[in-house]
C-alpha cells in the first residue's frame, strides 16, 4: 500500500503541475508534441481526434513532462511559427512557465482546506497548550497560554516558526524565548532543552511544551487554517534554504524520491488525513523548488524571460544551453547523492 499511495501523492502532484504548463501552453495556441506523465519508456499513449498531442504514461512514475514546439531548440519546420512558444507574446510566455508552480500552490491549499473542514484542525498560533511538569519550561517560567512571539530574537508567527527555529537551533546552549502572557505582558525566559538518549543511541532535546490539541471546526476555520498553515509552510521553506546556504544544515537534511517513500509510509499510519498533510505539503514544496532559478527549475526560466523582457532581446542561446548543462549535471549530482544517503538510511 505504501508503494500505490507514493505512486498517487507523486502522481498527482506532477499531473497538477505539468496540467498547468499544458492547459496555459494550449490556451496559448503553441503546438504541444506531448505531455507525458512519468520517465522511461511508454506504457500506453493515445490521441484525441483533431488534436496533436500525444498524451503518455511512461513506467517510471516519477516526473513528467510537457514537450512544445519553440520552447528550447526550434529545428522543426513542420510546426507553423506562430504556433511556436518563442513567437508568443511575454504575457503568455511568462504565464507558460509560471503556471506548474500556480497550479502546486493552488493543489496544496486546496487540499489543506479540505483536511481541515473534513476533519476539524489545531490552532496554527504559538500559544503553549501543554507544559509538562518539571520540565525544563515550566522551570524556566513558561505557562500555558503563554504565546511564543520570538525566539532567539527571531520573531515567530506559527507553531510551525516554533518548531523549525527550534530544530535548527543549537540545542546544547540556552535559548531566549519571548512570550506574550494571557495578561498581554511580555517577557523573555531562559530554556535550556533536557537532551535526551534513547537505547540506540539518537540524541533528541525536549523543551517541555506543547501545541493546544482543540480541534477546531467549520467553513471559516477551514479557510484561516489553509491560509495560515500554506504561508508557514511556505516560510519555513524559505529558512531551510537560507540554512543550506549557510551551511546551518547540511545536504544530509534533504531527502530524494526514496526519502519521500519513507515518508509516505510513516504517514500513512496516521490515515487520509495524514495522506492529505503530506500530498499539501509535497505539492507546496515542488511549487517553491520550482521557483528557484536554477536550471532546470521554472523559476530558471522565468528568469531569462524577464531578463529578456528587460534587455529587449534574447540571452544568447549558447550560454543559456551550456549553463542548462552544467545546471543539470550539478542537480542530477545531487539527486544521485542524495537517493544514496536515503537508501543508507534504510539500513
Amino acid at each position: 500500500m505504501t508503494l500505490i499511495y507514493f505512486i498517487l501523492i507523486l502522481g498527482i502532484i506532477v499531473f497538477i503541475h505539468e496540467l498547468g504548463h499544458f492547459i496555459w501552453a494550449k490556451k496559448s495556441g503553441v503546438y504541444c508534441y506531448e505531455f507525458s506523465l512519468g520517465f522511461g519508456p511508454k506504457l500506453f499513449s493515445f490521441k484525441r481526434k483533431n488534436d496533436e498531442t500525444l498524451y503518455c504514461w511512461r513506467l517510471i512514475p516519477v516526473g513528467g513532462y510537457v514537450a512544445m514546439a519553440g520552447e528550447e531548440v526550434d529545428d522543426d519546420t513542420n510546426v507553423p511559427k506562430d504556433k511556436k512558444m518563442y513567437n508568443k507574446p511575454w504575457r503568455n510566455k511568462i504565464m507558460i512557465v509560471l503556471a506548474g508552480v500556480i497550479n502546486n500552490f493552488i493543489l496544496g491549499f486546496l487540499v489543506l482546506f479540505l483536511m481541515a473542514f473534513i476533519y476539524g484542525s489545531y490552532t496554527t498560533r504559538p500559544v503553549i497548550g501543554t507544559v509538562v511538569e518539571d520540565s525544563s519550561s515550566a522551570k524556566a517560567g513558561i505557562n500555558v497560554g503563554d504565546k511564543i512571539i520570538a525566539i532567539n530574537g527571531e520573531k515567530t508567527r506559527t507553531w510551525d516558526d516554533v518548531t523549525l527555529k527550534l530544530t535548527l537551533a543549537n540545542n546544547e546552549k540556552t535559548q531566549v524565548f519571548t512570550v506574550e502572557t494571557e495578561e498581554g505582558k511580555t517577557k523573555e525566559v531562559k530554556v535550556k532543552p533536557e537532551k535526551i538518549t534513547d537505547e540506540d543511541g539518537n540524541v533528541s532535546y525536549s523543551y517541555g511544551i506543547a501545541l493546544d490539541s482543540t480541534r477546531h471546526h467549520g467553513f471559516v476555520n477551514a479557510i484561516k487554517y489553509g491560509v495560515s498553515k500554506f504561508g508557514s509552510t511556505f516560510n519555513s521553506m524559505i529558512v531551510t534554504i537560507k540554512a543550506l546556504v549557510t551551511g546551518e544544515v547540511g545536504l544530509n537534511a534533504l531527502s530524494g524520491p526514496v526519502g519521500i517513500y519513507s515518508i509516505v509510509g510513516e504517514q500513512s499510519k496516521a490515515g487520509l488525513q495524514g495522506l492529505m498533510y503530506l500530498l499539501a505539503y509535497l505539492s507546496i514544496n515542488v511549487g517553491f523548488i520550482n521557483l528557484i532559478p536554477f536550471p532546470a527549475f521554472d523559476g530558471y526560466r522565468a528568469l531569462i524571460l524577464v531578463i529578456e523582457k528587460i534587455r529587449g532581446k534574447k540571452v544568447n542561446e549558447r550560454v543559456d544551453a551550456i549553463v542548462n548543462q552544467i545546471g543539470l549535471f550539478l542537480l542530477f549530482a545531487l539527486m544521485i547523492y542524495i537517493t544514496i544517503k536515503d537508501v543508507l538510511r534504510l539500513f
